[in-house]
């Protein structure tokens, strides 16, 4: 029997992804490809403060967007009277941590991490008291949580107990038609030409902010410098908060010609920047997942990750694992990679590739399609 299914759409929504965004964007393509097939499909609305962008996927009979305009408070002063007054809503998804507080319907989200209670100082404080308290409340009222990683299912069964037999892990997935080995050299040398790179490089992509440990990955950059190799370290992402640091220690390490930062990088260069790297660098003090992980995997090359949170899930034994407290354990696992004979850096690649093959969106959005049908 086909039941109808609401949607917060926002997050897919935003123009520049990184994080949740990219798995809001890509679970809302894949749910809609498995009913597009499906013999009975269902229907879904998709909530939006405004017009969808021309990258979501297009409307048909089963498949709705719904504009609802508003400011501050959204999911408070606008979403959540609208569900109320609607009839024909069976159930309500929110992929991410943010519910409407009060629901007459059954709903589910998706948590992808509980790092600002073990790192709080690392947040604005602002940030911190809404992701502490709304994150506790959405917990609190869902029929189901989807946890990203067993990692991130752990935290909220630690500090929610009362939580522990509604959380269930689903993975996320990545790209195969844009992450891949056949990517075009060609495409590759323009993007480095774009970015100014004109040397051998390790790839960092993130949002620039305190967890993602880029002043370790800096003092490890600067000790590998200091034995001569000849190479760059190129930080792609946008600028999220308490990040002043980050450039004060650049200059502090003497770095500025060395460091190359491209601020946010659209997600169709994003493969020939992965490509063209010696190695890509994640020493995250924490992480949900580790989207970037997979997509450098997929791509043929070799990761440098921390030993911590969900990163040991996503690498395998395909990673070549770093404790990210000690830049010196940073830079020896970029060294182990510069080093790697033919043979070892071989071996490295093709343990990515069998890695990644646990991966997909497809299966992800099949099982949070089972998840979500399971609340009614």
């Amino acid at each position: 029997m086909a039941i109808t299914i609401g949607i917060d759409g926002n997050e897919a929504n935003e123009r520049e992804k990184v994080g949740v965004h990219q798995l809001a964007y890509n679970l809302l393509w894949s749910i809609k490809k498995i009913n597009d097939r499906a013999e009975n499909p269902d229907n879904f609305v998709i909530y939006l403060k405004r017009d969808p962008n021309k990258s979501l996927p297009t409307e048909n009979s089963f498949w709705k967007y719904k504009i609802i305009s508003g400011g501050r408070l959204w999911i408070i002063r606008c979403l959540m009277p609208t569900l109320w007054r609607e009839k024909k809503i069976d159930v309500f998804f929110a992929p991410s941590h943010y519910l409407p507080p009060l629901l007459k319907i059954p709903a589910v989200c998706a948590i992808t991490d509980l790092g600002y209670l073990k790192f709080s100082g690392l947040f604005r404080k602002y940030d911190f008291w809404q992701l502490k308290y709304w994150t506790a409340i959405s917990i609190f009222i869902s029929k189901y949580i989807i946890a990203i990683s067993e990692s991130t299912k752990n935290d909220i069964v630690r500090h929610y107990p009362f939580a522990s037999k509604k959380v269930k892990t689903v993975y996320l997935g990545y790209d195969k038609g844009r992450f891949n080995t056949k990517i075009s050299p060609n495409l590759v040398r323009r993007t480095k030409k774009r970015y100014k790179i004109d040397s051998d490089y390790l790839l960092f992509i993130g949002t620039l902010r305190p967890n993602k440990n880029i002043e370790g990955l800096l003092e490890a950059f600067s000790l590998i410098r200091r034995k001569n190799y000849k190479i760059k370290l190129v930080i792609a992402g946008k600028r999220g908060w308490f990040y002043d640091s980050i450039f004060r220690k650049t200059k502090e390490l003497g770095l500025e010609r060395n460091v190359i930062y491209t601020d946010y990088v659209d997600e169709s260069e994003k493969p020939y920047l992965i490509k063209g790297a010696r190695t890509f660098v994640l020493p995250s003090f924490w992480e949900g997942f580790g989207l970037d992980v997979i997509s450098a995997l997929a791509c043929g090359v070799p990761v440098v990750i921390s030993s911590t949170g969900s990163l040991p899930e996503v690498g395998g034994n395909a990673a070549i694992y770093v404790d990210p407290y000690k830049s010196e354990s940073i830079a020896s696992g970029i060294e182990k990679v510069l080093n790697l004979g033919t043979k070892e850096y071989n071996d490295l690649v093709h343990a990515g590739f069998a890695q990644v093959a646990k991966f997909s969106w497809e299966e992800s959005a099949k099982k949070t399609l089972e998840i979500i049908k399971n609340a009614v």
